[in-house]
């Protein structure tokens, strides 16, 4: 295995995913008949497709692998080939793994020749993905490696028509389930290609292709894959993007889709578990106090106001949503609506971490111990700056560093990245005492207590009695 440009981290890896048991299966509100099966001996699970690059999607049951005859590598590797096989790339790696959401981005399609290109492709296709909030503002919690998987051909089947095959490194398809646009994968060799990583919580397939396309496969975890979603999508159609973005909804945010099927008709379930997706009406959200009733009335980047909305969850009568339209909705609108972003930075939160230090915290320090700490670059206010005041980074997170002696804030310290604890007090009184060291983000695009507090990070210290360390 090799590692571009660094050296490779620990690789105990894939198993101790920050995420794992965290990351529901976005089906939760699909009906049985939409459900993985196996038919005919064949594993199937379930995708979700946008037949147009603007419009809402569908689900379907697809094939895990990759069919005979669709595009499944036939020919083995040249000796050159094979050692450019499975390079792991640093694409925009923020801190250790256990504290951050780590994204692999594999390329299928590219021969050993064109892996810049796939490099290139997966530079571009990041970012169009962190051009949107809220990614854009919480990118210090995320990792992104790259994976070169060689392909014997350029390109993927089924471009440009459905009778086209190639000899590709995943055996990606387009007319997956005979639809067009759908760009199936075979699973198995994304997990393998993806536990060359040091983590891999979620994963991106590229496919070398101009076409429009993409795919997005959730709940994995439950079936014993190492990550929960993988997306697929074209490398050279500006819309695809937009498919990982909608995808990662579901697979960090835990969201619902928000767009319905005429043949759903109504619901007649009781509350459902979708952040997004309610029975009431918004007196009823206000007066039970759930779910998104505290942004309701507000103006919404997604467009109107947050109130209720008929249909969500793929049925058109019975559910609400938060607004008229937003991503989870249809690609035509590229923004979360309120509730939607606090969502997805709670499941940021709840992958990573955005204070960590190589302090150690389960080792006792002396008075006169340096502890440093490095907040995760979140267009913080640490380092003397304040997101009110001139020169404070913008966006939507608003990270507050404080510092505490037994509990007690130190206000002089606030906002410095490195304390001794006798710089904050402490004195070699024969007693034992705490420093604290805490991250809370006090962005605005929260007002749940329960995703503030997960916004909150801490470290603590026991400090000696006695001598410097």
């Amino acid at each position: 295995m090799r590692i571009r440009p660094h050296t490779r981290r620990t690789a105990g890896a894939v198993a101790g995913l920050a995420l794992a048991g965290l990351l529901a299966a976005t089906a939760a509100t699909v009906p049985a008949s939409a459900a993985p099966t196996s038919a005919g001996g064949e594993h199937r699970v379930t995708a979700e497709y946008f037949p147009d690059p603007g419009g809402s999607g569908r689900t379907v049951e697809v094939p895990a692998g990759t069919p005979v005859g669709k595009g499944e590598a036939a020919s083995p590797l040249s000796a050159a080939e094979a050692a450019v096989d499975g390079t792991v790339g640093e694409q925009a790696v923020t801190g250790p793994s256990d504290d951050r959401l780590d994204i692999v981005i594999i390329g299928d399609g590219y021969t050993a020749d064109q892996q810049d290109d796939f490099h290139a492709d997966a530079t571009a296709k990041w970012a169009d993905i962190t051009a949107l909030e809220p990614y854009k503002s919480y990118q210090g919690l995320f990792n992104v490696w790259t994976v070169d998987a060689v392909s014997n051909e350029s390109g993927i089947s089924g471009d440009p028509g459905p009778d086209t095959v190639r000899d590709t490194a995943l055996g990606s398809y387009f007319w997956c389930s005979d639809i067009e646009r759908l760009i199936c994968t075979d699973i198995d060799k994304v997990t393998a290609y993806a536990a060359e990583a040091p983590a891999a919580d979620l994963v991106v397939v590229i496919a070398n292709s101009t076409k429009y396309g993409g795919a997005g496969y959730s709940g994995l975890q439950a079936e014993g894959r190492p990550f929960n979603g993988v997306s697929t999508l074209s490398s050279d159609h500006p819309s695809s993007s937009l498919i990982a973005a909608h995808e990662i909804g579901h697979s960090v945010g835990l969201l619902d889709d928000e767009y319905t099927y005429p043949e759903y008709g109504a619901w007649t379930g009781g509350e459902p578990d979708g952040i997004n997706s309610t029975t009431y009406t918004a007196a009823q959200l206000t007066e039970k106090q759930a779910k998104w009733y505290r942004w309701l009335g507000r103006t919404d980047p997604a467009g109107g106001t947050v109130g209720t909305y008929e249909g969500s969850a793929y049925y058109p009568l019975g559910l609400n949503r938060p607004t008229g339209s937003s991503i989870m909705r249809e690609l035509s609108n590229t923004e979360f609506n309120l509730p939607g972003r606090e969502a997805m930075i709670a499941g940021f939160y709840r992958a990573g971490n955005a204070l960590s230090s190589s302090v150690g915290t389960g080792d006792a320090v002396g008075p006169g111990r340096r502890i440093s700490v490095s907040p995760a670059d979140l267009g913080s206010a640490v380092a003397g700056t304040h997101p009110h005041r001139p020169g404070a980074a913008t966006g939507l997170a608003r990270t507050e560093l404080r510092w505490y002696v037994d509990g007690v804030e130190k206000v002089s310290a606030r906002g410095r990245t490195a304390v001794t604890p006798a710089g904050l007090g402490v004195r070699a009184d024969g007693r034992g005492h705490r420093v604290t060291a805490e991250a809370v983000d006090r962005t605005d695009a929260i007002r749940d207590p329960a995703v503030r507090a997960l916004a909150t990070d801490t470290l603590t210290w026991n400090v000696r009695a006695s001598g410097r360390r």
